[in-house]
This record gives structure tokens, C-alpha cells and sequence, in this order.
């Protein structure tokens, strides 16, 4: 490992220990953004442009509005409560399995339960899917880097 890198890995290490657990459960997301590459840069491969993305959004905002209609204090995914986790955020068995262990394995608290939730109706919502599938919660457990250890 370059030092240049070990430096960094040690001053976020460093500041990490300055937040405390309950803290860093408030956050919905946490990833590392690492630098992008040249190749990545000079790409002629297509990706989705920023107005599909708004269109995904726009798309996955008013589902939530509709979903959330009866509940006036409820406007999206990250404001439900454990009643609305309940009903918006059911899951199959598999992929129940798949959070449990992620709890297990990450010793995940009850509020990055939620966390993991909310950000996965969340995904499946930007893709259109009414369920939550396994795809879903693999990816919010992702965006909970901080909690996995990753920067030991």
C-alpha cells in the first residue's frame, strides 16, 4: 500500500473514532467514493444520462406519494415509521435470510435495520420493482460501509 494511502486510511481511521456508533447509524448512507479512473473517464460506453436519472426519480417519488397517501405525515420512504417498515417493506424468506445474516456477521444494530430497510424499498423503487428482492438489500448493506469495518 502506498504511504500516501496508509496516511489517508489512518486519518479517516482517525476521525471515525471520533463518531460514535448510535451517531453513525443516523447516517442512511455511508460509502467510500474512491478516485475515478482515466479508462473510466475516456469511456465511449453509454451510461444512464442525469435526465433518465431524474426520470427514475421523479418516477420513484411519486410511487412513495401514492404509497404514503393515507399517511399525511409520512411523504417518502425515509420517514416511515415501524408500521409503514412493516407493510412497504416486506420481505421473502430468502431475502429476510440474506439481511439476517448481514445483521449477524456486520452486528448491526436495530436502526441500521431500519436503515437497511427504508434505503432498500428505496432502490427498489428507483428500479420500478414493487418487492424488495435480495438484489435490493445487498445493496443498501453496500452503502453501509461504516458499519461493515471497512476502513480498519
Amino acid at each position: 500500500m502506498p504511504s500516501e494511502s496508509k496516511s489517508s486510511a489512518r486519518e479517516i481511521q482517525n476521525y471515525l473514532g471520533r463518531i460514535s456508533g448510535p451517531l453513525l447509524d443516523r447516517i442512511d448512507l455511508h460509502i467510500e467514493v474512491p478516485a475515478v479512473k482515466f479508462r473510466d473517464m475516456s469511456s465511449v460506453q453509454a451510461s444512464e444520462t442525469s435526465a433518465q436519472i431524474r426520470e427514475r426519480v421523479i418516477a420513484a417519488r411519486q410511487l412513495q406519494t401514492q404509497r404514503f397517501a393515507a399517511k399525511p405525515k409520512v411523504t417518502c420512504n425515509a420517514r416511515m415509521g415501524a408500521r409503514e417498515l412493516k407493510t412497504a417493506c416486506e420481505l421473502d424468506e430468502p431475502t429476510r435470510d440474506l439481511l439476517k445474516h448481514a445483521m449477524t456477521e456486520y452486528n448491526l444494530s436495530a436502526r441500521a435495520y431500519d436503515r437497511i430497510l427504508k434505503v432498500s424499498r428505496t432502490i427498489a423503487d428507483l428500479a420500478g420493482s414493487e418487492k424488495i428482492t435480495a438484489d435490493h438489500i445487498s445493496e443498501a448493506i453496500q452503502f453501509r460501509s461504516l458499519d461493515r469495518q471497512l476502513w480498519g
